[in-house]
């Protein structure tokens, strides 16, 4: 490490030997009219250097002497290519250009082009234009990294940090208060027991660009906090093309090491269960109305496996197709877009676990009252497909045609030991084996058409997506015996059932969305007879919103019992024997059901939007955006409580959300933007739920609450910009935003176990400022080393309190709001070398201490400790086909680490217990690419 440190250093400070370098300069301005055109674009074609026009068109570029392709470019005009423009050194070539409006018709012959969304230029224009507060990434960008899936490559946009490997925190806010977009349509929630949407199950390959907007807008959702978040992804193809990506990884303390697994079935290698796992068909439906014969044949049908096997673990495999094809027919252009995408990964590692009894002043300490080691080991199989047609039949009319499909398949083992003092001092060894399975597809078919006037704008879509969620034969048990004796463990059989000890867990969710939209866009002012376009037009904007979802869930779970006959010595036999067919009838052991009726719901959601937003250019230096949005919305779920009560939530809602935005353009350059909206935040509909989940990692249940409500958001937003260049941001921006009915997790003591439900809190405030710089060094030396080096950094500070209200029976009444890291950095430095073809990343981010856990009067509040970490990056292009790609995750490899606030002074010091940590190990990456 030491080593990497002094050398990224030398690089960093070496200073090379300055070659003498020209200049390319000169002016871009209309062909027609001969005025100069204010904010084009000049780059060296296939790079990002490149200069913008000031207010008299003139532009100017330093680079090294050679032979250059020029691209001059700027918005509703053509672009202009220049193949051969010759650069002396100590000279300065003068290059005038003349470009024309894109929409000139010649000879009855219309020229159409299809607009590049995935550039860095491009999401920075993108940036400029919008309406809005929005943040985002290209697709550009998303490659010049080593992330594999959307859940790794977000955290690198300002405010956003990832909990678990997969779900999304916008401004410290929890992922219940995101609001997802795939495209144009609303996504699913991928999970059971959380509002969220899992963002490790879209692969980079597949991604065009992300944008996460923070304001609100009539267009845009009315649910949303911390921000919606729109992943757009790849669609129409200028040409055709073929490219294959394989690459192999290792993981320090997996790879090559024991790696602990079960027997599952023979389609796990594609990410889904053969149905070895699932429940027979002849199984009873419920085993407390089965008789005893039926109860014993039904237990030894299921599969006799409760202990993992260790082998070696292989190097984590990932592969990529991806085609592009153009095919014309007339005057109509269609293209397709595929890409299939596989990767079979694994990650081991071992867990510290600790949990303690009250805190003592006088010692300064905390009893202990378990502490456990966890080997866990993790197997993931990812399956993805994208397929996406697009037709444009001239430029006023096309249709997209967007599938996207991914199967992923988790496969875990936990082998904990360690002691509980909590009655006595007892030894345990226990053993969970887990399967989980996701599905989803998303689908969407959308037109675009423009009248002939060019004044009058349609665009529609229409949708559907599935969900599911597939979780069969979580099998766990218990073995304990009294420490330091030397007898058999004891398998710990429950006399009545029991989610923790010899039990087996099913749940399966099946969640259906269908959807439709429309938007129709009038801009005012005549155009102009040669271009088409109408310059700094208003426009008005009418659309609506359509969304019907329906959700079906189902849990059911059974531990095994002693019969009327039980052999207590039969608990000391080995987990292979102990349930065994043999051991399997009403006199020994016997097969209790467990399942309640709150373990089953159903529910559905109806969504129907209306709006109608203006955008009024005031002058030349003001925009004026907003309108109105009113969202009818109606959500019902049908369950029973433990004891067999009926549950009816129906809780029809209409609420009028109406938005503002201006902005004033101080230069040509740069910008002030402020925001107003009025939100919502609708309960999912596991929160409503009373369905009672055990976490057997966290040794935590969740309970949902009927009776929640609606909570309403207030949004304020004001942030400077300034675009330096075509590739370049430097913006800096606060927020505020208050909550009314805010939902929030509360902790509750049971006999049972750690219980947190969801519930109302009074009221809530976050606020914070945020900054994002992405600069080149282009233009600050000479020398070409530096020129090549650009920098990204994002950076948020944010306070949030939360006010409990009559809730603060055992819970501080104002507190943080959990999740919310007060400050979160994202640092990057890129080395780009077109000539060579290489390219050196170096990416670091760190989140500061949030609450994971809020505490109550009896077990104090939990925070995950802030981790440092550092990826490294290296490409390099091997003629016009090959690409290698090598890099390192994770340098430092700090502990993943959860601190209990023992004494409760909000502040972590010597005082405070580690309860959890582990270290997720370095992660090394060879990979290489194909393109035909």
């Amino acid at each position: 490490m030491k080593k990497l440190i002094l050398l990224l250093t030398l690089l960093s400070t070496s200073v090379l030997a300055f070659a003498q370098q020209g200049t390319l300069a000169g002016k871009v301005k209309d062909k027609k009219t001969g005025e100069p055109i204010i904010g084009a674009v000049v780059f060296i074609t296939g790079s990002n250097k490149g200069s913008t026009t000031d207010l008299e068109g003139n532009y100017s570029i330093q680079i090294d002497p050679g032979v250059y392709k020029i691209t001059a470019s700027y918005v509703s005009y053509k672009p202009q290519n220049f193949e051969s423009v010759q650069i002396t050194a100590g000279k300065a070539t003068t290059l005038d250009i003349a470009i024309e409006e894109a929409t000139t018709q010649l000879g009855g012959v219309t020229i159409t082009g299809t607009k590049q969304t995935n550039t860095d230029i491009t999401l920075i224009k993108e940036l400029k234009q919008s309406e809005v507060v929005v943040s985002g990434v290209s697709g550009e960008q998303i490659t010049k990294s080593l992330d594999r899936d959307a859940a790794e490559t977000v955290k690198r946009i300002p405010g956003v940090t990832v909990m678990n490997d997969r779900y999304i925190y916008v401004r410290g806010l929890s992922e219940r208060y995101n609001t997802v977009m795939l495209n144009d349509a609303l996504t699913p929630s991928t999970e059971s027991d959380t509002k969220a949407f899992s963002f490790d199950i879209l692969p980079t390959s597949v991604i065009d660009r992300i944008m996460i907007y923070k304001g609100g807008s009539p267009e845009l959702p009315g649910e949303f906090g911390g921000g919606v978040i729109k992943v757009y992804t790849k669609n129409f193809a200028d040409q055709n093309s073929t490219t294959l990506n394989i690459s192999g990884s290792y993981r320090n303390n997996t790879t090559f090491n024991n790696f602990a697994s079960y027997t599952g079935g023979k389609t796990d290698f594609l990410g889904f269960d053969d149905g070895s796992r699932t429940l027979p068909g002849s199984f009873p439906e419920n085993l407390n109305e089965a008789n005893n014969s039926a109860i014993t044949t039904a237990a030894r049908s299921l599969l006799n496996t409760w202990l993992p096997t260790n082998k070696s673990a292989l190097p984590d495999l990932r592969m990529s197709l991806g085609l592009t094809r153009r095919m014309d027919i007339g005057d109509v252009k269609i293209s397709n877009l595929t890409s299939l995408s596989y990767s079979n990964t694994r990650q081991s590692y071992n867990a510290l676990r600790k949990d303690y009894l009250e805190y003592n002043p006088a010692t300064q300490s905390s009893s202990l009252a378990y502490s456990f080691h966890d080997q866990q080991s993790n197997a993931n199989v990812r399956l993805g497909v994208i397929h996406n047609w697009g037709v444009r039949f001239n430029n006023r009319h096309k249709l997209e045609f967007r599938n996207l499909f991914n199967q992923l398949g988790s496969s875990q083992v936990t082998e904990r030991q360690g002691t509980d003092q909590t009655n006595g001092v007892q030894e345990q060894r226990n053993y969970a084996l887990r399967y989980e399975s996701r599905t989803i597809y998303s689908g969407q078919l959308q037109g675009t058409h423009t009248l002939p006037n060019l004044k009058n704008t349609f665009t529609w879509t229409t949708g559907y997506s599935y969900t599911n969620r597939n979780e069969p034969d979580y099998r766990r048990v218990r073995t304990q015996r009294e420490a330091g004796s030397n007898e058999a463990f004891a398998v710990l059989i429950p006399t009545v059932p029991s989610l923790r000890d010899a039990s087996r867990f099913y749940s399966k969710l099946n969640e259906n969305i269908v959807m439709a939209s429309g938007q129709f866009e009038h801009l005012f002012g005549q155009p102009d007879s040669t271009s088409g376009e109408i310059e700094n037009a208003s426009k008005l904007r009418v659309g609506f919103y359509t969304e019907n979802k329906k959700r079906d869930f189902n849990a059911r779970y059974m531990s095994y019992a002693p019969g009327s006959n039980y052999n207590i010595g039969l608990v000391y036999e080995p987990l292979d024997q102990i349930f065994s067919q043999q051991n399997i009838d009403n006199g020994n052991l016997l097969l209790n059901e467990g399942t309640s009726p709150s373990d089953h719901y159903t529910a559905s959601n109806l969504l129907v939007a209306g709006y109608t937003g203006i955008n009024l250019p005031l002058g030349v230096k003001f925009n004026l955006s907003g309108g109105v949005r009113a969202e009818y919305n109606r959500q019902q779920l049908h369950s029973r409580r433990l004891g067999g009560a009926p549950v009816e939530v129906n809780n029809p809602i209409t609420r009028v959300l109406p938005s503002f935005n201006l902005t004033y353009n101080l230069t040509t350059k740069s910008l002030l933007r402020w925001s107003s909206s009025l939100s919502v935040n609708r309960p999912e509909f596991r929160e409503l739920a009373p369905f009672t989940y055990y976490d057997f990692n966290t040794n935590f249940e969740i309970t949902g609450n009927p009776n929640l409500k609606t909570p309403t958001i207030y949004n304020t937003d004001i942030r400077y910009e300034l675009y330096t260049n075509p590739t370049e941001i430097i913006s800096f921006g606060a927020f505020y935003k208050y909550f009314q009915k805010p939902i929030e997790n509360t902790f509750e003591n049971t006999n049972a176990a750690n219980s947190y439900t969801f519930g109302n809190s009074d009221f809530s405030t976050s606020y914070g400022i945020e900054t994002e710089i992405r600069k080149s060094l282009l233009d600050l030396s000479e020398s070409k080393f530096v020129q090549n080096i650009s920098l990204v950094l994002n950076a948020t500070l944010i306070k949030s309190q939360v006010n409990l209200g009559d809730l603060a029976t055992i819970q501080d009444k104002k507190r943080a709001m959990m999740g919310q890291s007060p400050y979160i950095l994202n640092s990057g430095i890129y080395y780009q070398d077109d000539d060579r073809k290489w390219q050196v990343n170096l990416l670091y981010n760190v989140v500061g201490k949030r609450i994971f856990i809020v505490g109550n009067s009896q077990n104090p509040t939990v925070y995950e400790m802030p981790r440092n970490v550092l990826d490294l990056t290296l490409t390099k292009g091997i003629g016009e086909r090959f690409e290698i790609k090598a890099g390192i995750q994770d340098l430092f490899n700090q502990k993943f680490r959860l601190t209990q606030d023992s004494d409760s002074n909000a502040k972590i010091n010597k005082i405070d217990e580690s309860i959890y940590e582990y270290r997720r190990g370095q992660y090394t990456t060879f990979g290489i690419s194909y393109k035909l």
